[in-house]
């Protein structure tokens, strides 16, 4: 399949200039451009670190398009960027497999999140620009869909994108329950982790997620890092923010695991999550979201040799959210 990696990622935001600065002072990421406004009403910053580009945009007229998705949804991720060997041949693919075109090399993705097909290596503009190097990529995208649209959005990433499925997962956390499921192109440098609730169990996380967000969305971005240790501890020297983990998670973990690739205190210290698959283990850990509406966060994962996902990371993550917001409402 032509779907080679994530060219860049397009973030709506009512105000580009400010994200663009917390995403340089907290996480490190370096411009690449600023662009004045363009003759269409959008000025948008371009950030670089590693292999990540993103586009962050606003809108200067209050009925631009951009303008209309904020209001909507929030700041959000609205355009995934596709680079391919061949976009045409890409896009002409997904229309067969019934993608709504909405303009040259643009259709209808998940909800109101749009998939660009690009020529892949084509940079987000300007020169190569690393950041501070703490991040490396995007590891993957977590999307939430409504009750009755996982199934409907995997066999759309099969056969209009060529992605397969490589991971699912049914989590219940109490009286709660979702279902989710991974795919991820050929190339393996594209993943989307798809998660729908289970609305026959009490309302949780993604209903609370698609109720604010307003239907279907990026719920978080995860960034691989060569070191998560030091990622963190730096990240939250300059101020960002993770999400807590109880004690208890990491008083079974040698039993569970065997021996750790980080040593547990280290873990311990810094609230990482660890898990394994066949190939190795994987640690990640997830920022408190700062959005307005809870809806958006980003996640740090740092994988040794695990080329999937493990079992309880998910569940894990789910706990944690629901007590970030639990704590929201006291």
């Amino acid at each position: 399949m032509t779907v080679q990696g994530i060219a860049h990622i397009e973030y709506h935001c009512a105000d580009a200039e400010q994200a663009a600065d917390d995403l340089a002072t907290g996480f490190g990421f370096a411009r690449e451009r600023a662009q004045p406004a363009d003759r269409d009403g959008r000025r948008s910053v371009h950030l670089a670190q590693g292999r990540i580009r993103l586009r962050l945009v606003s809108a200067l007229r209050a009925d631009h398009p951009v303008a209309e998705f904020v209001r909507r949804h929030g700041d959000g991720v609205a355009v995934l960027a596709l680079g391919c060997t061949d976009p045409d041949a890409a896009l002409d693919r997904a229309v067969r497999h019934g993608a709504t075109v909405l303009g040259p090399g643009l259709v209808a993705g998940f909800g109101d999140v749009a998939l660009r097909f690009v020529t892949a290596g084509e940079p987000a503009g300007g020169e190569p620009a690393l950041g501070d190097g703490l991040l490396e990529a995007l590891d993957h995208t977590a999307i939430c869909v409504p009750a009755g649209e996982l199934a409907p959005a995997v066999r759309f990433c099969e056969a209009a994108l060529g992605f397969h499925r490589i991971f699912g997962e049914y989590i219940e956390v109490g009286a709660q329950g979702m279902d989710s499921s991974v795919v991820q192109s050929a190339s393996g440098e594209v993943t989307f982790t798809l998660l729908e609730p289970d609305t026959g169990r009490r309302p949780g996380q993604i209903d609370t997620f698609l109720d604010a967000h307003r239907g279907t969305g990026v719920q978080h971005l995860a960034f691989r890092t060569p070191g998560i240790a030091d990622a963190v501890r730096t990240l939250r020297s300059r101020g960002v923010e993770f999400l807590t983990t109880p004690g208890t998670y990491y008083d079974g973990l040698l039993e569970r695991l065997g021996s750790t690739a980080i040593p547990v205190q280290t873990l311990r210290e810094l609230d990482v999550l660890v898990d394994q698959d066949h190939g190795g283990q994987l640690f990640q850990i997830f920022t408190r979201s700062v959005h307005a509406r809870r809806t958006f966060f980003l996640e740090l994962i740092e994988r040794q040799g695990a080329g999937t996902f493990g079992t309880s990371n998910i569940k894990a993550l789910y706990e944690a959210v629901e007590r970030q917001n639990a704590a929201a409402t006291v």
